[in-house]
């Protein structure tokens, strides 16, 4: 799996919910580089979780889409009848 990474635009907003959520729902504040220490170890440790479920969904949905497909082909076919 790659690494994690944000644009300095995402970072920025990430760090900004960090912050926000630490004070409006847990009544303390944390400074800058506190959301960002926060933010570079849930990339790291709990992101890898959240990837591997944006996998398995994908992975059903190309199941799904595939499935779609074959049923799809099947519904095509012409009747034949063999005669001997």
């Amino acid at each position: 799996m790659a690494e994690i990474t944000f644009s300095s635009d995402e970072r920025d907003l990430l760090t900004q919910k960090i912050q926000t959520y630490f004070e409006e729902e847990l009544d303390h504040e944390i400074g800058m580089f506190e959301a960002q220490f926060l933010l570079d170890f849930f990339s790291k440790e709990i992101g890898p979780f959240y990837y591997n479920e944006g996998l398995h969904d994908a992975q059903a949905l190309m199941e799904k889409t595939v499935e779609s497909i074959s049923d799809g082909v099947y519904e095509l076919e012409k009747p034949v009848q063999f005669r001997r």
